[in-house]
């Protein structure tokens, strides 16, 4: 199947032209300007944007959490992310404490395998490092698996304390590999949980209250300082506020480099969405929302070149899994639905105000999730010999956000009327026409698990 697109504005993170695109197969075969080579199908894309697929590196599909599982399966989490322009996925695997990092790769292999409708790979958070998991890092590095993700937070389930840190960062970057770090202080915010709810707050905004700034800029620049001793390549998830940003900005002044990548969340709502008594809710995650100026400091931070990724930490649930914490802020399970609705809030909010420029938006949300996760060329970018993913955007339609039309497994939307400018109309999953037209034309078994290779500490 040959496709020919033409006249299409094509942006990458470094290039912006008017042009045409030659798909052979599923990879990009040629790119330039009056191509006239015969296709199966012509488009033109006139008065269109043409961007590389979509990255998203932080989503959470059929996650066990909190007695419940997250509502998106990769069947309908990827298709949902086709839908909003994201061809591609990472997932996390969780190690169960006491068990091995091959047990917990097995298990997720048993949801993914052959029901994913997009790409996807796999983080492995490492949950329980000890002297019998240290030779599974190489283990997981040869499977494609080269980034490993520890919580210094969820005290008792996930969280990890310094020594396990230390420990598994040395063997991480003997193989190669990079760790990603969920870096708030679990300490301090389980003190103020239990503080809370002994003073009986249990309202959602006292989820906001128990992890203040400082419980994720005091995190934040241990993790720095850890990876600036070990020498290992590290990537702070989903970081919200000044005083995290400032942790990384302050580790430059000694030439040290630390991956950043923040969510959309994070740079468009605030936590005053929490004051809706138990609406609040429906954005009740971690680390929470956070402030007006948190929201400029993580703007400014993209175009410094501080924050290197917009992701979404997609971890939807029903509004009933929500009710499980009707009376008590702290069992209302953690998540929000974001995937689909990502790359078109990014550049509405982004591009379309002024606050980034189209190859920025490119870079953040797709070229540099590639770089950084050890995926580039292949992905994230527009070049010959690149996996044909490729977004066809109209940057002046004009639509509303809204549960009733979104595709992702929940019911309800944490943008319920938000309208913005920018609206996804084909995407391409190597080759594949995936979504035209509204609708999906592939099926499930059609994303495929990309193993990625070994990562860098530059991008």
């Amino acid at each position: 199947m040959s496709i020919l697109i033409k006249n299409g504005n094509i942006v990458t993170a470094s290039e912006n032209f008017i042009g045409d695109l030659f798909i052979e197969g599923e990879t990009i075969s040629a790119i330039g300007k009056n191509l006239k080579y015969e296709a199966d199908e012509i488009i033109d894309a006139s008065g269109k944007l043409i961007f590389p697929g979509g990255i998203d590196p932080h989503v959470h599909l059929e996650m066990p959490f909190m007695g419940t599982f997250s509502s998106d399966t990769y069947e309908t989490g990827t298709r949902a992310a086709l839908f909003g322009g994201t061809t591609m996925v990472i997932d996390f695997i969780l190690q169960t404490q006491g068990k091995s990092l091959r047990n917990a790769l097995n298990e997720w292999k048993g949801r993914s395998d052959g029901n994913a409708v997009g790409d996807y790979s796999f983080h492995m958070a490492v949950t329980d490092y000890n002297e019998n998991v240290k030779p599974e890092i190489k283990e997981m590095i040869e499977e494609g698996i080269t980034s490993f993700k520890t919580f210094m937070a969820y005290k008792g389930a996930l969280m990890v304390d310094d020594r396990q840190m230390i420990g598994l960062m040395e063997e991480v970057k003997k193989q190669g590999g990079l760790i990603n770090v969920h870096a708030t202080n679990g300490d301090m915010i389980d003190y103020l949980v239990q503080k809370n709810k002994n003073e009986g707050n249990c309202a959602p905004i006292y989820h906001y209250l128990s992890q203040p700034e400082v419980t994720e800029a005091e995190a934040s620049e241990r993790f720095v300082d850890m990876t600036n001793y070990t020498g290992c390549p590290g990537y702070i998830v989903h970081l919200t506020c000044e005083g995290a940003l400032n942790a990384v900005r302050n580790a430059t002044k000694r030439n040290q480099h630390v991956f950043v990548e923040t969510c959309i969340q994070y740079l468009i709502l605030d936590a005053s969405l929490y004051e809706q008594d138990f609406e609040g809710a429906k954005w009740v995650m971690s680390p929470p929302l956070r402030e007006k100026k948190d929201q400029e400091t993580l703007w400014a931070g993209i175009n410094q070149g501080l924050v290197n990724v917009v992701a979404t930490d997609h971890c939807p649930f029903f509004w009933e899994q929500k009710l499980m914490g009707i009376d008590d802020f702290s069992k209302i399970p953690n998540g929000h639905p974001a995937v689909e609705n990502r790359m078109e809030l990014l550049y509405s909010e982004g591009v379309d105000k002024g606050r980034i420029t189209l190859s920025k938006f490119v870079e953040v949300a797709c070229t540099n999730p590639a770089k950084i996760f050890g995926m580039y060329p292949k992905k994230g970018t527009i070049s010959i010999g690149s996996d044909a993913d490729l977004v066809i955007f109209d940057p002046k339609e004009k639509h509303t956000l809204s549960v009733k039309t979104h595709h992702m497994n929940v019911d309800y939307s944490g943008y319920e009327g938000w309208e913005i400018t920018g609206k996804v109309k084909t995407v391409f999953l190597r080759g594949k026409k995936a979504i035209d037209n509204n609708e999906c034309h592939i099926e499930k078994g059609y994303g495929q698990f990309i193993k990625r290779n070994k990562v860098s500490d530059k991008i």
